[in-house]
């Protein structure tokens, strides 16, 4: 019986090892043949699958600048429309500069202005090129303008002039946040293109300062700005070239670094930064054919700002010295005109300002002036730089000379405006920028004209109860964000009663910026011989100031 058994268990194992060979050998030979065909059928034979590695952050001194600087750039958007009496003559687009220079900042054409007219197409500014839109039509609201940084905690924000330069409303909007901050202009200054808004939001993250005379051609620079509306980007480059002076330009107040960092319309305010990660010079335009980048830009020193930003915050406007005098241009001529009349060096003056203080010290047309205060003076730049400095009310030494003798006489410096107030590329007074007389109409807040309902209005125009009649309202002011109209009545403000002028101004007098308001309106939605009154109630923020 056993050997039965043992039989049997020898025939069972030795099947199984016969069954599990041929199992095996068909395996092989299956997947042989898979590999085969598939091998056939591949579009790249030998080819091997790449593979994504682990996320790995990588640093370098431009990516850290870049998140240092993120909460402090800002995207500036400002609305503009062009009033029917003002006339388009922005400092800050190209023209045609007069042959003599002041000494406060007029421009020379040099080479008696041939090829003045071509540069005016090869320097844009970056606010819609060198001579700008004029009509509502051509200027859409809320475009995207500019750029700009944050200098102090509670709000303080340096830019461009051009880029809110004549705007009923700026916005700024910072990255990351949906937010839009409505800004109010605390002063500007046209020959260096500056300008210092102010936000309601404080706590706010300041860049670093740099020292632009620190700089060497060569040195890295990065630039970050919202080109064409693109918020936070970042390029990067070299200083090409120090105190770049631009042909053509209107003022002699900018000695520009030149960069070959990316920078495009838009730009325009945005820092420029060194490798620290600090400031050292403010975006302000390009040099281009086409409009966009080509390679060459430039950025006015932030030391330059500095001053500027100091003056305006301290007296809300900058002044500088002059005394009172025009001088030519430097050309191929100068050596020789300067030889004729006895000198080797200087500036050669073309006219003293009739009871300026040159003329009170004795300086006369034909002098050269050879230095101030010991400096010596060997090109106009040289001059405008000493003299514009210099406090109003101080007095400077000047040696000079006159028929080949050198002489010496103590002027009082000036206040360039005032000796003067027509130079031409300034922006246009006061006078000239104001709005047209409404007749009775008063102006008030948030950007409308009202006037008090009389009886005799409201027969006239069908309408029953008391409030104030909107006159006029300013395009792209809060009033039009609420969509008030011309002849909108308004009879409430936060449901207290609007009676009169007076009430209105009291009550909106004790609104404060970031508190709700609403307004009850009474609007005619039929024609004039049969007015059909609608009440509505539009609503909103109160803006910053001025807006």
């Amino acid at each position: 019986m056993n050997f039965f058994n043992s039989l049997r268990r020898q025939k069972f194992l030795s099947f199984t090892v016969v069954l599990l060979t041929l199992s095996i050998g068909v395996l092989i030979g299956t997947l042989i043949n898979t590999g085969v065909k598939a091998a056939r059928e591949s579009s790249a034979p030998g080819a091997t699958a790449l593979q994504i590695p682990p996320a790995v952050q990588l640093q370098n001194s431009f990516s850290q600048i870049a998140k240092q600087l993120e909460p402090s750039v800002v995207n500036i958007s400002s609305e503009y429309v062009q009033k029917a009496s003002a006339q388009t003559r922005s400092p800050h687009r190209q023209q045609v500069a007069p042959d003599d220079q002041e000494d406060q900042g007029g421009q020379g054409q040099g080479q008696q202005g041939q090829g003045q007219g071509s540069m005016e197409d090869f320097f844009r500014r970056f606010f819609n090129g060198p001579t700008g839109p004029s009509t509502p039509e051509e200027m859409p609201r809320g475009a995207s303008l500019g750029s700009g940084f944050v200098v102090d905690r509670n709000g303080y924000i340096l830019t461009n002039n051009h880029v809110v330069e004549r705007a009923n409303r700026i916005r700024v909007k910072f990255n990351g946040d949906a937010s839009e901050y409505d800004a109010r202009v605390v002063g500007t200054d046209w020959q260096t293109d500056l300008a210092v808004i102010k936000i309601e939001k404080n706590n706010l993250v300041p860049v670093k300062i740099g020292n632009s005379d620190a700089i060497q051609v060569g040195d890295w620079a990065i630039a970050i700005g919202s080109p064409f509306g693109f918020q936070e980007t970042v390029t990067a480059g070299i200083i090409s070239a120090k105190s770049r002076d631009i042909p053509g330009d209107s003022t002699s107040f900018q000695h520009f670094l030149q960069t070959d960092a990316a920078i495009n319309p838009g730009n325009s305010g945005g820092p420029l930064l060194n490798v620290n990660g600090e400031v050292i010079g403010i975006n302000t335009q390009i040099a281009s054919r086409t409009g966009g980048y080509q390679g060459i830009g430039f950025a006015m020193p932030v030391n330059m700002a500095v001053k500027v930003y100091n003056q305006i915050i301290k007296t809300g406007h900058v002044t500088r010295g002059s005394i009172g005098i025009t001088f030519a241009q430097e050309t191929q001529q100068t050596a020789s005109l300067l030889k004729a009349f006895g000198a080797t060096s200087g500036v050669f003056v073309t006219k003293v300002e009739p009871g300026g203080p040159a003329e009170k010290a004795g300086l006369k047309e034909q002098d050269i002036i050879l230095s101030i205060n010991g400096q010596k003076i060997l090109k106009s730049n040289d001059l405008i730089d000493v003299v514009a400095e210099s406090p109003v009310g101080t007095s400077v030494k000047v040696d000079y000379m006159r028929d080949h003798k050198p002489m010496s006489t103590t002027v009082t410096v000036g206040d360039r405006v005032k000796i003067f107030p027509h130079e031409p590329g300034a922006p246009e007074s006061l006078e000239e920028q104001s709005a047209p007389d409404q007749g009775g109409a008063t102006q008030a807040r948030f950007g409308i004209s009202i006037q008090n309902l009389n009886d005799r209005l409201k027969e006239n125009m069908g309408v029953k109860g008391t409030g104030v009649l909107v006159q006029n309202v300013e395009p792209g002011s809060f009033a039009d964000d609420l969509q008030l109209q011309q002849g909108d009545v308004i009879s409430q403000i936060n449901g207290h009663p609007v009676t009169n002028v007076d009430d209105f101004k009291r009550i909106q007098g004790s609104l404060k910026t970031g508190e709700a308001v609403a307004l009850t309106v009474m609007r005619n939605t039929g024609p004039p011989q049969k007015p059909s009154w609608q009440t509505i109630y539009p609503a909103g923020t109160v803006p910053a100031a001025g807006q």
